[in-house]
């Protein structure tokens, strides 16, 4: 009998602890068991297992109650290594997050510890048998194809064999047994050879390779070919028979990475990313954690995979906001790649042609070794122009595109060269108001505005997803005068450009037109072959994408992001007129991007004009200072929500005063917008010793009483 202690799948931080159980069964660390809690079966996590030779009896007494015996024993190994098994642990002390919700965020879908639907694909196969019988020629031949194949798939000798393979089977000669289904392999033709390094990029290697340091920050301006750096290094670490892994902050960024990385090296790469589904997501899992594949090219979770010998972690557009998971545990994935490279005694290099904040302050005080590579590794800047709207708006375009960039789009097209218009608003519409009372319609289950989509003649809301036809009357007064129109989308854009060039073949790229699978490698493939001539997109199009023949970029609302109330609303916004500017003119020709702004004077729209990152860093950091934000002090945004709003301001409000300490201040009680029809309320903790703050709200939740349901998130990314 063994005695095991396991985690329970239930994240509430008052049981965050092992529980005991009893096994006959053989079951090690890290497997998942199927145990009682409180009167209902439910999946553990095992932390340990000892044998004993003690009775029943006996260690009933020894733990001073009841124990309960494992019902059912649902793997026969570890699912994590003793790696992530001591990572989980850690990001349960730095999030403070229940650990099961940190064992959960590394594991994939099909084997997560938890209870669900999802079951792994088995597959069938086929193999000879010693049994003997009398065959056809036909029989015979097909016997003799599996004898020389070994075990194959099953389909795969029905397609070869459709009449004689369930014989074979009748007959006893082959047999058939399942497995788990497998990755298709992905091995490509290599056709990307080595490119002779600039003298600049030759000095970033140099600098890397013969370093001893852990973390190094590259800030390279946009092509200054900080990938074929990227590329270079890995090739270093897959000689000396090590891992790589390469993580990209969006989906969309995806295929362009897997593209360069596969055609480099034409090895079975493994990728992981939201846009897979359940059994693809585990088949990857399984690949590297077979050791199947050397190379990996993923999005935030693909930091947790069961690597055992890394020998470099390359991340890409390290400043993204992405790279933060926003549910628990709200763990940054660049502090996971700096423990697991400090852990394989390899090298994390952080890329970036604006750098966040914190990461560069770290820098620059030594904490990351900094490289700079600041020129285009075409020597071409582009030339960037601001069209303020209030003088240049173009009547034609119903005033969403300046005189400047509509006849710039022309010479293009005149060109047969491609441009990429950035408009970070999806929908065709972003709000309807009443002609009658003013109001705008909301959401039903969220504060925050539907947006019109054309596309489905139905209003939708972008957090919670609901939909509705455009009301007859209005839902606040109940007139059926009808509603003005606000706000332009990239629907609309689409649109307004189809309208002006009835020639111009335009794709667009946001979260409605890549929904379906592979809907962005999609657009992004199509868009490369030259079979459109705009692209217009979302955020997800200004940062990565490298295309020769795109010599005009135009950013629409360029400043609408300064408007934002967050501190790191300037940053953000700065990031991403810098990102998308570095997308045009990447090749021989010349480039030029057109910034459309209300506030033509603002320090972030100049710093990005000018392409002048060091200068915003040292406005920024200013304004830091003053307001004592990141990087000058830490903060812990705690959030309680629930239905029922005067319950969460009580409990709010009896936390906010048990938090209350001299050492760093606490901030709140702040109301903020409902979502999906939950009332919330945040505290803010935001003090120079991180440490002491984790400690202190860690004690207070432990000894405080909380019913409605609470999040916590150690350095925040945003506080809107």
């Amino acid at each position: 009998m063994k005695v095991i202690q396991c985690w329970i799948e239930h994240p509430a931080r008052k049981i965050d602890q092992t529980f005991t159980y009893l096994c006959e069964e053989n079951v090690t660390a890290g497997t998942r068991v199927e145990v009682e809690f409180n009167h209902r079966t439910v999946i553990g996590f095992v932390e340990s297992a000892e044998e004993t030779d003690l009775s029943r009896e006996e260690l009933e007494k020894k733990y001073g109650r009841r124990l309960f015996s494992v019902q059912k024993v649902l793997d026969s190994e570890p699912l994590i290594t003793a790696e992530l098994h001591d990572l989980a642990l850690w990001m349960r002390e730095a999030t403070l997050s229940a650990t099961i919700s940190c064992f959960q965020a590394m594991l994939p879908a099909k084997i997560k510890p938890h209870t669900g639907k999802h079951r792994i694909v088995m597959e069938k196969w086929a193999e000879i048998t010693d049994q003997e019988a009398s065959l056809t020629p036909k029989q015979a031949d097909a016997f003799a194809w599996l004898a020389q194949a070994g075990t194959v798939p099953y389909a795969e000798l029905r397609k070869r064999f459709p009449n004689q393979a369930a014989q074979l089977v009748k007959k006893g000669v082959i047999r058939i047994f399942e497995k788990e289904r497998t990755a298709q392999s992905m091995e490509r033709e290599i056709r990307s050879p080595e490119k002779k390094l600039s003298a600049e990029q030759q000095a970033a290697m140099d600098e890397i390779t013969s370093g001893t340091d852990d973390v190094y920050l590259i800030k390279g301006v946009t092509g200054s070919g900080k990938t074929e750096v990227y590329l270079q290094l890995a090739a270093r670490a897959l000689k000396q028979n090590k891992q790589v892994l390469f993580l990209v902050p969006e989906i969309g960024l995806t295929p362009q990475m897997i593209d360069r990385v596969s055609s480099r090296f034409g090895e079975d790469l493994a990728i992981y990313h939201s846009g897979l589904n359940p059994q693809e997501k585990y088949e990857q899992y399984r690949k590297v954690r077979s050791g199947r594949t050397s190379i990996v090219v993923g999005t935030r979770s693909a930091v947790f995979l069961p690597f055992t010998d890394l020998g470099l972690i390359v991340m890409d557009e390290e400043h993204d906001a992405s790279y933060k998971q926003e549910n628990d545990p709200a763990y940054h994935c660049r502090d996971i790649a700096v423990w697991r490279s400090r852990y394989h005694h390899c090298k994390l290099i952080l890329g970036s042609a604006t750098p966040s904040l914190e990461s560069y302050a770290r820098a620059l005080k030594n904490v990351y070794h900094l490289i700079r590579m600041d020129e285009r590794f075409n020597h071409s800047v582009p030339e960037i122009h601001i069209a303020e709207m209030r003088k240049e708006a173009d009547p034609e375009s119903g005033g969403i595109l300046s005189r400047t960039l509509k006849e710039k789009i022309r010479e293009r097209l005149d060109h047969k060269e491609q441009c990429i218009l950035l408009l970070n608003r999806r929908g065709y519409h972003t709000m309807l108001r009443c002609r009658s009372c003013n109001e705008v319609l909301v959401c039903p289950h969220c504060d925050i505005a539907m947006s019109w989509h054309r596309d489905i003649r139905r209003m939708k809301c972008h957090t919670c997803g609901t939909e509705f036809p455009v009301p007859d009357t209005c839902p606040a007064c109940g007139a059926k005068e009808g509603f003005t129109t606000f706000g332009v989308g990239t629907e609309k854009l689409e649109s307004c450009l189809a309208e002006l060039f009835p020639d111009a073949r335009i794709l667009r790229m946001d979260r409605d037109t890549t929904a379906r699978k592979n809907g962005h490698a999609g657009i992004l493939e199509a868009f490369g072959r030259h079979e459109a001539d705009i692209l217009v997109g979302t955020q997800m199009i200004a940062k990565g994408l490298d295309y020769p023949d795109v010599t005009l970029v135009g950013i629409i609302n360029g400043d609408e992001g300064l408007n934002r109330y967050d501190f790191r609303s300037c940053e953000t916004a700065f990031d991403l007129l810098m990102q998308a500017s570095g997308r045009s003119g990447r090749a021989e020709k010349t480039g030029e991007v057109i910034i459309q702004v209300m506030d033509p004077e603002h320090y972030a729209v100049q710093c990005a004009v000018k392409q002048d990152y060091d200068s915003f860093y040292k406005h920024e950091m200013r304004f830091r200072h003053a307001g004592q934000y990141p990087p000058y002090t830490y903060m812990i945004a705690v959030t309680l929500s629930g239905r029922n709003e005067d319950r969460v301001v009580r409990e709010a409000l009896s936390l906010k005063q048990a938090l209350m300490d001299e050492s760093y201040k606490t901030i709140g009680v702040i109301s903020l917008l409902k979502i999906r029809d939950l009332s919330r309320m945040r505290i803010i903790m935001k003090g120079k010793n991180l440490d002491h703050m984790r400690n202190r709200l860690k004690n207070v939740l432990e000894n405080t009483e909380i019913r409605e349901k609470i999040r916590i998130d150690v350095n925040p990314m945003n506080l809107e």
